[in-house]
């Protein structure tokens, strides 16, 4: 008896340290379970430029959707349409900023006016004109890091570049070469781009996209450069013009040919993050650049065989052409390159790119006596 009892004696203690641990577990357990939960609501708020109802906007939205499984649920990405949150460009910029979305996808060229070398950061007349360009200055030539740094200065993260498409030109009349251009009124983005067509005769209009099928409607303008044959198809733009202008074979514009986007996110949100979360969303952002370009350039392919059944005809600029526009736009590329020190930096790294033998584009007599 008196050995039982010491043998339950004995065994009181394990029981209470059996206790113990079980308690110790759940609470080590419900801890973890609350680290998870607490990086699960990390949500980001992202608005982007496209219309609801947009292929742009479809694509967009299907990849934001795919982070929280990607992410393990660490990270929402909830998006938002065009005016959804911010009303208008300023407001998205400003928002991001300021915490109230997160992030948003804008077409990097729109803060030319608030970061100069942002004109350096999308296509511009002449220069650069092919997409494996961008990605190699961006990713293998220093430019990324040197757009982070520059974003950083107002509170944003420049997360990556987003491939879209080449902007076209749509007329009502034939343009066959540079001196057809003259006296065309002309809806263009403005800044660099009307700066070179004026160089040409053109009369240069800046419209807002919705505006430009009632102007050619109208006959207020004679001829419109928008984005890609798939959203102008959508927007009607063949039945109000006849001809497309393209560039010569293999360019589709010589004016914007790789209208980039991106992904940018308000600087405190984006430390917040883990380095692996970072290194994540980094990754899906070159994925998806793929994705959106490949997509669109399909839909490109199946437009323009619609533009062609409706009637409208293909012209295209000859490479003599091209050369006078590079002519003629060199000059302006300095002009806004000096606006300030970064858009110099930016804008020095796309020079000696475009000097190298493996480019060409220009060399040292094309830009004699320039600074």
């Amino acid at each position: 008896m008196n050995n039982n009892h010491g043998n339950i004696d004995k065994a009181r203690p394990r029981r209470g340290l059996l206790k113990t641990l079980a308690v110790s577990s759940a609470i080590a357990g419900a801890l973890v379970l609350g680290s998870a939960q607490a990086m699960a609501a990390q949500t980001w708020k992202i608005q982007s430029v496209w219309d609801a109802g947009t292929v742009g906007y479809d694509l967009f939205s299907e990849w934001c959707d795919g982070m929280e499984k990607k992410s393990a649920g660490e990270l929402v990405f909830k998006c938002f349409p065009a005016k959804a949150v911010a009303a208008d460009n300023n407001a998205l910029f400003d928002s991001v900023r300021n915490g109230v979305l997160q992030g948003m996808n804008p077409f990097t060229l729109y803060w030319s006016g608030k970061i100069p070398a942002s004109v350096f950061l999308s296509s511009y007349p002449a220069g650069p004109d092919q997409p494996h360009q961008w990605d190699t200055m961006f990713y293998s030539l220093g430019m990324l890091e040197k757009t982070r740094e520059i974003y950083e200065k107002f509170g944003l993260f420049y997360v990556g570049p987003i491939q879209h498409d080449a902007n076209i030109i749509h007329s009502k009349v034939p343009v066959k070469s540079l001196d057809d251009l003259k006296g065309l009124k002309m809806r263009v983005p403005g800044g660099m781009v009307a700066e070179v067509f004026q160089q040409f005769g053109v009369s240069t209009v800046s419209l807002p996209g919705s505006d430009i099928f009632p102007a050619l409607e109208k006959g207020t303008i004679d001829a419109a450069d928008y984005v890609g044959p798939a959203v102008n198809y959508e927007l009607g733009f063949s039945q109000v013009t006849d001809y497309i202008l393209f560039g010569p074979p293999g360019v589709m514009s010589i004016y914007q040919p790789v209208d980039l986007m991106d992904l940018t996110v308000n600087l405190r949100a984006w430390n917040q993050l883990s380095p692996e979360l970072k290194q994540l969303v980094e990754d899906e952002v070159r994925i998806y650049s793929q994705k959106h370009y490949l997509t669109i350039q399909k839909r490109n392919i199946e437009a323009m065989e619609k533009f062609k059944a409706d009637g409208d005809t293909v012209t295209r600029l000859s490479q003599d052409d091209l050369e006078r526009f590079r002519e003629a736009a060199i000059p302006i590329w300095f002009k806004w390159a000096n606006k300030d020190e970064d858009a110099r930096a930016i804008f020095d790294m796309q020079l000696e790119y475009m000097m190298n033998d493996t480019v060409g584009y220009i060399d040292e007599e094309d830009i004699k006596g320039m600074q």
